[in-house]
Formats: C-alpha cells, sequence, structure tokens
C-alpha cells in the first residue's frame, strides 16, 4: 500500500515542529492506504479539496482542545459517540436529527449524574473510511478489494463497485459539509437548548423497561435546571446552545493532508476538516506515517490503545506526539474487552505516570467486545460493553487516574445490532433491524440505559472517595491545645 509518493500542488508549509510538513508522512509507510488505478485524477482530486473551504475552523478546534485540558484535569467529561463508519445514504434529516438527540440525551444525563461540564464529540460529518483486517475479500472464488468505507469504495461486491475511486474523496467531503451546515442550523436554531430535554424523546424509549426512571430524570432536570447549571458550572449560553464538536479517525491521509491547512494570525497548521482526528490503533506504529502526520497539526489529538500496546510504545507516541505536554493535546482512547482491561490498563496508566505527563482517559467499551455469532453475524453484549467500562473506572479510580471520557458506537435508531440491555435483545433479534455495513452500533434505548448506568457508576466511585476522605480526616490525630 501507499507504494508511490503522490506530489501535491500545493506547497507545504513548514511549522514549528522541526522537518515537519502536512506531506512529510509521504516518505514513511503507510497502512491502510487503498491502491487507486488512476493516481493522475487522485492528483487533481486532492488538488480540488485543498482549493475548497475547510469544514471546521482553528477557533472551533482551539475552544474544544480548552475543554479537553479540563477534561483531563477531572473538571469536565467527554462523550464521544457515533456510527463506526458513516455511509453516505445517512445524510439524511432524520438520522441526523436523531444522533444529535442521543449524544444531547446522553449529555445531560451524565452532566446530571456526574455535576460536571460534559463535552458532546460525534463520530459524524467525515466518519467515511474505515480500516480493515486484510487488503482483499473473496467470495465464491471471486477476490475484490476490500470495502474500505464509502470514501474510498462501495460495500456491493462487484469490480466495479470495490475499486478504489477519488472521486468518492469529493463526495466525501460534500457530505461532510451538508451534516456540518444541518448541525450548525440545529444547534442555532435551539434544537440544542437543555432547558427543555422534554422535546428530545424518539418516541420508542417510552417502551424501555427503564423509560419510568429517565422520566424521572428529565422531570427533575426540567424543574432544576438552573441549579444544575450551577452545580456543573454551567453559564447560561452553555445551557441554552450546547456546542458540538465533530471527530473521525485520520485514517486516508491524502483526504487529511488536502484539508491540512495554514490560518491566519495562528501557529503551525491544522486538520480543518474535523475538530478532534484520531489515529487507529493499527496505524499506531511509531515510525508509520499517520504518526508523522499526526505530530505536527495543532489540533487535540486521540490515539486508540489496545491489548497489543505495550509501555515501551506508548512511552514512543507520548515523546513523538505529545512532548511538551500542551493542554488538551492527547487522548488516550483504550479499548481491551472485559476480559483484558484488568491486566492491560494498569501498565499504560503507570506508563504515562512515569512520562510525568496529562493526558486524557477514555474508554471505548465497544472495540475489544466485538464478537461473530455461529450464523456469522458480528455483535456486541451490552453486559460485556458495560462491564469493561465499570472495569475501567474502578482502575483509574484505585491507581489515582482519571478516566474523563467515553467513546461509543451508537445511532439513534432503533437498529437491532447489540445483544443484552434492558429490553433483552438476543441473536434472533439480530436479523430484525441490522442495518450497520461494519461493526455493530448500540441503539437508542441501549445507548441511554447504559448513560445512566455509567453516571450511577461514577456517582457511587464518587461518593466512596468521598467517604474515604472524611475517613482519613477523621483518622487524623487532633493537635494538642
Amino acid at each position: 500500500m501507499n507504494a508511490h509518493r503522490l506530489e501535491l500542488w500545493f506547497p507545504e508549509s513548514p511549522t514549528e515542529r522541526e522537518g515537519w510538513s502536512p506531506g512529510s508522512w509521504q516518505a514513511r509507510p503507510a497502512r491502510q492506504q487503498p491502491t487507486y488505478p488512476d493516481p493522475e485524477r487522485l492528483r487533481l482530486v486532492t488538488r480540488q479539496l485543498s482549493e475548497l473551504p475547510p469544514l471546521v475552523t482553528s477557533w472551533e478546534v482551539e475552544e474544544l482542545r480548552r475543554q479537553l485540558a479540563e477534561a483531563a484535569l477531572g473538571h469536565r467529561f467527554l462523550l464521544q459517540g457515533g456510527a463506526c463508519a458513516e455511509a453516505f445514504a445517512s445524510c439524511r434529516p432524520n438520522l441526523i436529527v436523531d444522533q444529535l438527540k442521543i449524544l444531547l440525551q446522553m449529555s445531560l444525563v451524565l452532566t446530571y449524574g456526574l455535576e460536571r461540564p460534559v463535552i458532546r464529540v460525534g463520530r459524524i460529518a467525515g466518519q467515511y473510511a474505515k480500516p480493515r483486517s486484510a487488503d482483499s475479500e473473496t467470495r465464491g472464488g471471486v477476490t475484490l478489494p476490500a470495502y474500505r468505507g464509502d470514501l474510498v469504495n462501495r460495500p456491493g461486491f462487484s469490480a466495479a463497485e470495490r475499486t478504489p475511486d477519488p472521486d468518492l474523496l469529493l463526495e466525501g467531503y460534500q457530505r461532510s459539509a451538508m451534516t456540518l451546515n444541518f448541525v450548525r442550523a440545529l444547534v442555532d436554531g435551539g434544537f440544542a437548548d437543555l432547558h427543555h430535554p422534554e422535546f428530545w424523546d424518539l418516541g420508542f424509549v417510552r417502551h424501555s423497561p427503564r423509560a419510568a426512571e429517565y422520566q424521572r430524570m428529565v422531570e427533575s432536570i426540567s424543574g432544576s435546571f438552573s441549579q444544575l447549571e450551577r452545580q456543573a458550572g454551567l453559564d447560561g449560553g452553555e445551557g441554552r446552545r450546547a456546542e458540538f464538536f465533530t471527530s473521525h479517525e485520520g485514517l486516508h491521509l491524502l483526504y487529511e493532508q488536502a484539508q491540512t491547512r495554514q490560518v491566519p494570525h495562528r501557529n503551525g497548521c491544522y486538520n480543518l476538516s474535523t475538530h478532534f482526528p484520531w489515529i487507529g490503533m493499527r496505524t499506531a506504529q511509531p515510525d508509520g506515517a499517520h504518526v508523522e502526520y499526526f505530530r505536527g497539526l495543532r489540533n487535540p489529538i486521540a490515539v486508540k490503545v489496545g491489548p497489543t500496546m505495550t509501555p515501551e510504545w506508548l512511552d514512543e507516541l507520548l515523546d513523538i506526539l505529545h512532548p511538551d505536554d500542551e493542554p488538551g493535546r492527547l487522548t488516550l482512547i483504550h479499548r481491551f474487552g472485559h476480559d483484558k482491561v484488568a491486566r492491560c490498563l494498569p501498565p499504560l496508566i503507570e506508563a504515562v505516570r512515569r512520562s510525568g505527563r496529562t493526558v486524557l482517559w477514555c474508554c471505548d467499551p465497544m472495540h475489544g467486545n466485538t464478537e461473530t455469532t455461529a450464523s456469522g453475524i458480528k455483535t456486541r453484549r451490552f453486559d460485556n460493553v458495560l462491564s469493561e467500562l465499570e472495569q475501567s473506572f474502578a482502575i483509574h479510580a484505585a491507581m489515582g487516574s482519571c478516566q474523563g471520557g467515553v467513546h461509543i458506537e451508537l445511532t439513534g435508531e432503533n437498529v437491532t445490532e447489540c445483544v443484552g440491555g434492558a429490553r433483552g435483545l438476543t441473536e434472533i433479534d439480530l436479523y430484525r433491524a441490522y442495518r450497520s455495513p461494519v461493526d455493530p452500533r448500540l441503539n437508542y434505548e441501549q445507548a441511554l440505559e447504559m448513560t445512566l448506568l455509567i453516571a450511577r457508576t461514577m456517582r457511587s466511585l464518587a461518593a466512596a472517595r468521598r467517604s474515604m476522605e472524611v475517613g482519613a480526616r477523621l483518622a487524623r490525630p487532633s493537635k494538642a491545645p
């Protein structure tokens, strides 16, 4: 993959990071990159992308960075959620509204439960590329390139559909722009006013066994929002107009490079295709192209870390990506699986502690708990997802660390892709409404239930910590008069 260097037409501007430019990654081995049969067409498309307006602004990026710095210190909480891979066909108003609704509702539950502001980040408006475990797929004796997301090729199994098409990069930009435009219009129009959570019902939640608990919470929040704002440190403007940021895996490096810009009155370069790009576990090699590209960005960035991540590997990434310990710069999203988190997470927490750097720890309880049923359907079990989350919070608390976020693959639709939850979905239910072309997502009801349980867990841990602190104070010998 990436066997040839593609020279883009636009000049590469140096930054304060020595030896870095938006295209310096091209001298490194690049994994998970598609092979295009028409390099000239690819050059033309990337040139067009580099001339189009940015999708986000540098001041939005800097505001997110500020908030993530606060989350790393325990003063905010990161909620990051969305589809494993967006489809162009999902750029529809009802689906965008539903996704925004579920993230807003989840954030409100967390704000109420944790008494701190929540940062809302959607895997949306750009999550169109997907890493694959193999470059090709074989069916019935026919081998074709793997489906790498709508940004690269199409899911149908024919040579025409699976051949990487540069024009899809332009379509991905257009779909991202349309999605962002609609989200901003909704937010500016008052859709995200947290003072009116009663307007956010998606309908079928009323059938959930936890519906009564959720309704009591909504009524409580609606009746005492001013007090909640004071408890969580929200000002009136933040409660009236909830901020919403975007994120995606910065996988397709030519696409990301084409939207990397210098902006007036700021140092360095920003990836303005999204607020919050991240590096996946498959492309986190210290000498690889993705790490090289990300090291020079001014955006806040994240890295997924899994069971194969060693403390030594993490040390290298910290040195490359987080050398100056800048507040809000680096988020580590750990994804181990419920059966591995107790073994894999503590050594990495200790490695960060030894480095002396501050990062934002975030738990992705989805990827490590993916399994395939006997009939060949990928799914995730609600109880395993919850178990990893609960263990993760407890491990961080026991080690004096702070887990400041969750990263969940979800949808606002009433799909049946993950089993379990209050409704008790089974493997038979997977046939009813399984719509994801790649990885299974929590549906609206499961996501809301998970959020209620996260809030419970964190409140319980906070209460236990306060009790220990009180006990420690009482146990101190009193000073003699």
